[in-house]
C-alpha cells in the first residue's frame, strides 16, 4: 500500500543531493544568504522530531506555527509529518483574537513564533487558554518572558539531539496512513469565524503526483522564491512540490523585499497572486508611457511580434517561420529580455498565479514577453490546485485545464463542484459546515460560479460575491473591481449595489499617481484630504472608471463613487489575511458615505 510521502521526505532527498542547498534565508536585505543543505535539513528535521516527543506531542495532535517565512517552519512541518502529528499554521499578521481561536479549536498546546511581537501575542492566550502550554522562539533575539513555558528553536534541537526516541520515531513512520491528517489549514473567511481545513496526507501525496504530472519541466536544477505567506495553502503546497522535486527554495522574509529579493535571486520558479502581477504590470506601462514616440512604435511591433510568436503558433503548437523566428529573436533583444532582466524574471521556468483573478489583458502580456504565467484555480478545500495552464493549448480567459485525476461538473447556479483525493476530508469539528460543504452525493460545493470550456474552467464570480440590483439585474463586483485595479490611478476599489437601484464604489486612489498628477496640473492643496477634494482629480477618476468600464453594459457601470486616502487592510479589518475584501466590514464602517451616495 502506499505510504505518505512526507513522513521520510527529507531524510530520502538528503541520501541523494547530501551538500547541496535545500533551503535559504537571510534576516536582512544587506546580508549574505544562509544555507541549509538537505543533509542538514535531514538531521534538524530528525532532531525536532524527537524533541517533540519529549514534549509529548502525540499522534494526530496539534502544534501551532504563528509566524512569517523561515526555514524552521518547514523543518517543523515534517518534523511533525514524521511524528503522524499535525500542523496549525496561522497568518503571520495574525491578531489575539484570532491565534486565540485557533488555538482553542484546535487544542493547541506547543505553538512556534518567528518574532517578538508574535511571542508576545502567544504569551498572551498563553495565559489566557486551558490548552497551550509551551512556545517554541525561532529567533533567538526573541526577549523570553516566563522562560519556563518558553524555549528558543536552537534549544529545541539540543533536546532532539540527546534524546533517545528516535526508535519511537521510526515505529510512527512506519505505521503512518494517507489517513491521517498532516495540515489543519483555518480560512480567513470573509464572515464569521475561521474553518478548520483539514487536509490528510493522501490530499499532498495526490497534489505531489498531479502537480509534477502537469508541470514536467520542475526539476532539481531549479529555484523557488517563496513570498506567498507558507501559511496559505498555495504557497505552503508549492514549497512541498518544490522540495518533492529537489528545488532549492529561498524563503523571502518580509513581503516588502520580494522585489530586491528577485533582483538577488533570478529565480526559475515562483508563486504569485494577481496583485503582484498587476502591480509589476502597471510599472512597465508607467515606465513605457515615458517614452518617445518612436520608442513606442517599436514597443508595439515587438509586442504584435510577440503574441504571434508566443501566442498565436507556440501555445498552439505551430512552428514558427524562420522570418517570424528572426523577428521575435530582435523583439526580444530590443525589448523583451530587458524588461525580464530589470524584474530579475530572465530564467523564469513557471511562474504559477492565483489566487483571485487575473486579468486577460495581464495574462496576454506576460505571455506575449515571455514571462512565463501559469494562470491556475485552487481553493484550500482542493489542496490549491483545481486547473492551470498547460505548457501549451492554454486559453487566455480561462483558468486553465483541470488537474489529473479530479473530477469537475457545474452544478446549481453555475457553481464549480469538485470531487478526487484532493478534496479535504471536511472542517475541523465543525459537521455543521461540513455537511453544507457537500452535496449529498460526496461533490464538494466550491462557491464559485463558472462554466466549462472543454477541458478547461472559465470562472464568472463567487456565488455569495454576486449582487442584484433593486432592478434585478445580477452584478459581478470582482469583474469590476480587477479592471479598476489595473489603472495606474486606482490602488483598490469596492463596488457596492446590492438592492439598490445603481452601483457605486469606493476607491482608494494610488496617492503618489495622484500627487505626480497634481504637480503635473499645479494643483494647490495642504494635506492628501484637500488633494482628494479637488474637483479635478474627482474628474480624472471618473474618467479612468469610465475608461475600465468599457464594453460592459450600462446597468454595472459605477455611476456615484467616494475617495478614500487609505486603502483597505488587514489591520483593520477590511480585508482577510489572503486579501479578500470583507465587504460587511467595509459596507459598515463607510454606510454613512454610501447612504449619502444614494440619497444625494
Amino acid at each position: 500500500m502506499e505510504k505518505p510521502y512526507f513522513t521520510q521526505l527529507i531524510t530520502l532527498q538528503a541520501t541523494k543531493y547530501g551538500g547541496k542547498p535545500a533551503l535559504l534565508q537571510r534576516n536582512n536585505l544587506n546580508e549574505q544568504w544562509s544555507k541549509i543543505t538537505w543533509t542538514d535539513f535531514a538531521s534538524q528535521v530528525n532532531y525536532v522530531a524527537n524533541a517533540f516527543l519529549e514534549l509529548g506531542v502525540k499522534e494526530q495532535s496539534c502544534v501551532g506555527q504563528f509566524s512569517q517565512n523561515k526555514s524552521e517552519n518547514l523543518i517543523v512541518d515534517f518534523a511533525l509529518f514524521a511524528n503522524r502529528a499535525i500542523v496549525v499554521p496561522m497568518y503571520a499578521t495574525s491578531t489575539v483574537s484570532q491565534v486565540e481561536f485557533i488555538v482553542n479549536d484546535a487544542e493547541i498546546e506547543i505553538i512556534c513564533v518567528g518574532d517578538q511581537q508574535q511571542f508576545d501575542i502567544a504569551m498572551e492566550v498563553l495565559v489566557n487558554s486551558k490548552f497551550l502550554k509551551k512556545i517554541i522562539a525561532f529567533d533567538n533575539t526573541i526577549l523570553i518572558s516566563n522562560s519556563n513555558k518558553a524555549i528558543f528553536f536552537s534549544e529545541l534541537l539540543t533536546i532532539g539531539q540527546q534524546s533517545q526516541k528516535q526508535p519511537l520515531v521510526q515505529k510512527r513512520q512506519t505505521e503512518a496512513s494517507l489517513k491521517d491528517l498532516a495540515c489543519i489549514l483555518y480560512t480567513s473567511g470573509t464572515t464569521g469565524n475561521p474553518k478548520g481545513v483539514m487536509l490528510s496526507h493522501l490530499c499532498f501525496n495526490e497534489a505531489m503526483r498531479g502537480n509534477s504530472q502537469r508541470l514536467s519541466s520542475i526539476s532539481d536544477k531549479d529555484i523557488s522564491v517563496a513570498f506567498l505567506p507558507l501559511s496559505h495553502v498555495f504557497e505552503r503546497t508549492w514549497c512541498y512540490l518544490c522540495l518533492f522535486n529537489g528545488v532549492s527554495i529561498y524563503l523571502n522574509l518580509r513581503p516588502v523585499e520580494i522585489s530586491q529579493t528577485i533582483q538577488d535571486v533570478r529565480p526559475t520558479l515562483m508563486c504569485a497572486v494577481p496583485r503582484f502581477w498587476e502591480k509589476v504590470y502597471s510599472a512597465v506601462n508607467d515606465n513605457m508611457s515615458k517614452f518617445s514616440p518612436l520608442k513606442l512604435g517599436v514597443v508595439a511591433w515587438a509586442m504584435a511580434v510577440g503574441k504571434k510568436h508566443n501566442v498565436d503558433h507556440l501555445r498552439l503548437e505551430k512552428a514558427p517561420s524562420i522570418f517570424l523566428k528572426l523577428r521575435y529573436f530582435i523583439a526580444d533583444k530590443l525589448i523583451f529580455s530587458k524588461v525580464k532582466k530589470k524584474l530579475g524574471l530572465e530564467n523564469a521556468n513557471i511562474l504559477p498565479t492565483a489566487g483571485a483573478k487575473l486579468s486577460d489583458e495581464i495574462a496576454l502580456f506576460f505571455r506575449t514577453i515571455g514571462v512565463p504565467i501559469v494562470y491556475g484555480y485552487g481553493l484550500t478545500e482542493s489542496t490549491a490546485t483545481v486547473s492551470c495552464f498547460e505548457y501549451t493549448g492554454y486559453e487566455i480567459g480561462t483558468v486553465g485545464s483541470i488537474m489529473p485525476n479530479l473530477q469537475v461538473k457545474i452544478g446549481h447556479e453555475n457553481e464549480i463542484l469538485l470531487k478526487g483525493d484532493t478534496i479535504f476530508t471536511g472542517y475541523y469539528r465543525n459537521a455543521e459546515a461540513t455537511n453544507a460543504a457537500f452535496t449529498p452525493d460526496g461533490w464538494f460545493k466550491t462557491g464559485d460560479a463558472g462554466y466549462m470550456n472543454g477541458n478547461a474552467i472559465v470562472l464568472t464570480d463567487r456565488i455569495k460575491d454576486l449582487f442584484k440590483t433593486s432592478n434585478g439585474k445580477y452584478i459581478a463586483p470582482q469583474e469590476i473591481e480587477t479592471r479598476l485595479s489595473l489603472d495606474a490611478y486606482i490602488e483598490q476599489a469596492a463596488t457596492i449595489g446590492d438592492e439598490r437601484n445603481f452601483v457605486t464604489a469606493i476607491i482608494a486612489p494610488a496617492i503618489p499617481a495622484i500627487e505626480e498628477y497634481a504637480q503635473k496640473q499645479n494643483l494647490k492643496y495642504n494635506d492628501i484630504d484637500e488633494l482628494l477634494a479637488l474637483p479635478v482629480i474627482h474628474d480624472l477618476i471618473k474618467a479612468r472608471i469610465e475608461i475600465a468600464q468599457n464594453g460592459m453594459s450600462n446597468y454595472e457601470m459605477i455611476k456615484k463613487f467616494i475617495l478614500i486616502k487609505k486603502g483597505f487592510t488587514i489591520e483593520s479589518g477590511e480585508l482577510t489575511n489572503t486579501l479578500k475584501m470583507r465587504r460587511a466590514v467595509i459596507l459598515q464602517k463607510y454606510k454613512l458615505e454610501i447612504e449619502a451616495m444614494y440619497n444625494s
